[in-house]
């Protein structure tokens, strides 16, 4: 089994992935209608794993939905709330329902939610998951137990390029691809010579990174974003535009674009969140002049 977004990738042809929530709540329908607008422009849809901690259906859920349609997926898998054998369960069960494409995480603390009182897991990081992944493809578990049939996967992890310690993100991004990571997803990029500087240093690894944008709906959005997600950066530059702006959403495709722009001949591929003007991406793709 190889997915298309993985012989992409293997061809180092340009990716273009978004991202989706699956609801809070039982109904799919918004989901997989988003996803049927947006087929013909993007390559994989990103499926969160309770995204910002907040409690949502279980992704796989969304994934299978998708694979059905012959829709990619990739699925995000976060250690926050299970413990490496159910996660290794989670991996199994998503080879099974044809889902080769995975994100692995840490996640975020539960304190950060919607459920605050909920324990953290994390049993084990971001790193042992990827290796547990890789294992898995080898024919064994994390414990040395042989399988009955191993699965197989293209996995994906994060890289934050605007990390106080960038000495420490770039030693954790070799991590990952010693255990096995073969694409790198990254946060909101909004300062082009920071991502581009970051580029430069991961050169020598070879990794293939697609960079995230955020579509900022307003002024307010961005100075929340610089005050409260950790990794994410928007330069005072952008704020004012947005503040000036007498139509955000015609100001924000206009602001993606330009660092999409920027950035697209350093990267492997785009990853555009969206978050809820998914309805934009066409329109930020075709300015961009990137196709599918």
């Amino acid at each position: 089994m190889t997915s298309l977004f993985s012989e992409k990738l293997s061809k180092n042809q340009f990716i273009i992935t978004t991202e989706l929530n699956p609801p809070k709540g039982a109904d799919l329908e918004p989901l997989i209608s988003k996803a049927l607008t947006l087929r013909d422009s993007i390559d994989a849809f990103n499926l969160t794993d309770s995204h910002s901690a907040k409690m949502s259906m279980a992704p796989i859920a969304a994934a299978h939905k998708l694979k059905i349609n012959n829709i990619e997926s990739i699925l995000q898998v976060a250690c926050r709330d299970k413990n490496r054998i159910s996660l290794q369960g989670d991996l199994l069960a998503a080879h099974a329902l044809g889902i080769e494409n995975i994100l692995c995480m840490t996640g975020d603390n539960p304190k950060a939610g919607d459920h605050p009182d909920a324990k953290g897991v994390f049993d084990i990081d971001a790193v042992s998951l990827i290796k547990a992944a890789s294992t898995l493809t080898s024919g064994y578990d994390l414990s040395g137990s042989k399988l009955s049939g191993s699965p197989s996967f293209c996995v994906g992890a994060v890289v934050n390029p605007s990390a106080q310690d960038l000495d420490s993100e770039i030693a954790r991004l070799e991590q990952k691809m010693d255990s096995g990571a073969i694409f790198f997803q990254t946060q909101g990029i909004y300062d082009v010579k920071q991502f581009l500087s970051f580029m430069r240093r991961i050169e020598h690894t070879g990794a293939k990174v697609i960079a995230g944008v955020m579509i900022l709906k307003s002024a307010k959005m961005a100075n929340f974003f610089n005050e409260n997600l950790f990794g994410v950066s928007v330069p005072n530059k952008i704020i004012k535009e947005l503040e000036s702006s007498k139509n955000n959403r015609q100001t924000t495709a206009k602001i993606t674009t330009e660092i999409i722009q920027e950035i697209k001949e350093a990267c492997h591929g785009i990853h555009i969140m969206a978050l809820g003007w998914e309805d934009l991406i066409p329109e930020i793709l075709f300015e961009s002049n990137i196709n599918k």
